[in-house]
């Protein structure tokens, strides 16, 4: 991969303080780029970061965020809601995004997006996600999508559960089917990578781990529990389980449910595999943490900080 010299830029950042924007933050520092990030609560004035309090529904707070960047990277999004909901911040905070870009002049606008664009029809987030993504593309500007399958990695909470089910060696998985993975260092460098690549300009991306074929659940989940000296015992659910599942989680915990019926939709499908045709080019960009190494380095991170339980 070459290797570019350039002066300092400065990026404009959502979704900063999630899982995501967390790592992508502190690559960005370790790069070189100076970078003002968005956050909805206080945050203790830092030397390298410059924190601009606001939301995505909160014009003036963006184009303060947008004003004298480089370029535009935006992360945040709603993964867990209603159908308004992901309507109002995946679909009206990009809005929201493109036009303080516009504003503020900034050409530069990459969009960190989710492979469940691919089939709207299956989920109100997917849906969401790709009205967000039409946006982008007749934005005028100059954009680069990006579309991260299942992003694993320290501080990830949508993948926990799975960690814990291999730990107890038993893992409850969707109807079969494959998917693909990517570790959220090797995600992060590839949303690094296209800021200054114009080859990477009008491009949609679907990133994964360079698995070819992607991930079998059963592979992946038995890969998982090697980590913990098990061999699991794995059942695929039938949806209608999955479903009566969902309503449960809701039950249970609320809105802090992981298992909703608007993702069982999109768990159910059957190939949520990164298409070669859509794999950024290896010129400037190629995973980098191999999968085996990476899950094995999160669980550790998990045991560490006291998330297994």
């Amino acid at each position: 991969m070459k290797k570019k010299h350039r002066k300092s830029r400065t990026l404009a950042v959502t979704g900063g303080t999630g899982f995501v924007g967390q790592h992508l933050l502190r690559m960005a520092l370790a790069a070189g780029f100076d970078v003002r990030a968005l956050t909805r609560g206080w945050k203790p004035p830092e030397d390298e970061i410059s924190w601009v309090d606001g939301a995505l529904d909160r014009p003036e707070a963006l184009l303060k965020l947008c004003t004298g960047a480089d370029a535009v990277i935006h992360i945040a999004g709603l993964i867990n809601g209603s159908k308004q909901a992901f309507d109002t911040v995946n679909v009206g905070g990009t809005a929201a995004m493109i036009d303080a870009a516009r504003k503020a002049g900034v050409r530069r606008f990459i969009h960190v997006s989710s492979l469940s664009a691919r089939e709207p029809e299956l989920s109100n987030y997917g849906a969401s996600k790709a009205k967000s993504e039409r946006l982008v593309a007749a934005s005028g500007l100059e954009w680069t999508i990006i579309r991260p399958p299942a992003v694993y990695g320290p501080g990830d909470r949508e993948t926990l559960e799975l960690f814990r089910m291999a730990r107890r060696g038993f893992v409850a998985l969707p109807p079969g089917g494959r998917f693909s993975v990517i570790h959220v260092e090797d995600l992060c460098r590839l949303i690094l990578a296209t800021v200054d690549e114009p080859e990477t300009v009008s491009e949609t991306y679907e990133p994964d781990d360079g698995r070819e074929g992607g991930w079998e659940h059963r592979h992946f989940a038995r890969t998982l529990s090697r980590i913990y000296g098990k061999r699991a015992t794995t059942v695929a659910m039938p949806k209608l389980v999955m479903k009566g599942a969902s309503r449960l989680d809701r039950l249970f915990r609320r809105k802090s449910a992981k298992l909703t019926p608007d993702r069982v939709n999109y768990f159910c499908h059957p190939d949520w595999v990164a298409r070669a045709e859509h794999r950024p080019p290896p010129a400037f960009w190629a995973p980098e943490v191999r999968t085996a190494t990476g899950l094995k380095d999160t669980a550790e991170w998990y045991r560490t900080e006291g998330w297994l339980g």
